[in-house]
């Protein structure tokens, strides 16, 4: 193969992955994603002796190192995520829910909505709902209706604050928590952060006060 057809393709690639990175929801799947590609543009704007091309993208490279390391180092500070209880008919609580329902139904179709006596949590990034959780409580536990991030936090992973590195349940003396799983997804989300499948297509998971 010719040296002028790798260049060519690397130039490629380098453009699949800036348009790849502009279809991302996930702000951290954006910046990652982003970076490949303009660390694949300066190597190809090196490679043909295109300078501006080098230096521009050589810029993005540590713009997006910046912005990167930013977000990690926010993810791991305790107080990136925060988690608030309000009431279920907080008019705040249900346009959030309402804005975001049609997200909601794909991960968990079997969402029945907001009743208003359900114990409700938001989640918080920098004071902004990031997320939601209802549950029905009673003396045996919780059951979990909705457990919902937006798309924009799925991977900062605010769903590991609420269920590893918070007593948000613990904290209100519910030391077992159950929920359904109807996709794969769902399923996939709620073995990663503690629940197990149990008969009938339950799954639950026991809670223990998180670490100090």
């Amino acid at each position: 193969m010719e040296a002028t057809t790798v260049y060519e393709l690397i130039g490629y690639l380098a453009s699949a992955l800036i348009v790849i990175s502009l279809l991302m929801s996930s702000i951290l799947r954006l910046r990652i994603i982003g970076l490949f590609g303009a660390i694949s543009f300066t190597t190809y704007g090196l490679l043909i002796n295109a300078y501006p091309i080098a230096i521009a993208n050589g810029a993005i490279i540590f713009i997006h190192i910046f912005h990167l390391t930013r977000m990690l180092r926010e993810r791991a500070s305790e107080e990136y995520f925060e988690v608030f209880e309000v009431p279920a008919t907080s008019p705040i609580l249900r346009r959030f829910v309402d804005f975001h329902l049609d997200d909601v139904h794909r991960f968990q179709p079997d969402f029945p909505g907001v009743r208003g006596d359900e114990l409700a949590l938001l989640i918080l990034r920098d004071a902004i709902p990031a997320g939601a959780v209802l549950a029905e409580v009673d003396a045996d536990g919780a059951h979990v209706i909705l457990d919902y991030v937006v798309p924009a936090h799925r991977d900062l992973r605010p769903g590991r604050f609420l269920w590893i590195e918070s007593d948000a349940f613990t904290s209100r003396g519910v030391n077992r928590v159950t929920t359904t799983a109807p996709t794969e997804e769902h399923a996939r989300y709620l073995s990663s952060v503690g629940f197990q499948q149990e008969a009938d297509g339950v799954w639950a998971r026991e809670e223990t006060p998180a670490p100090t």
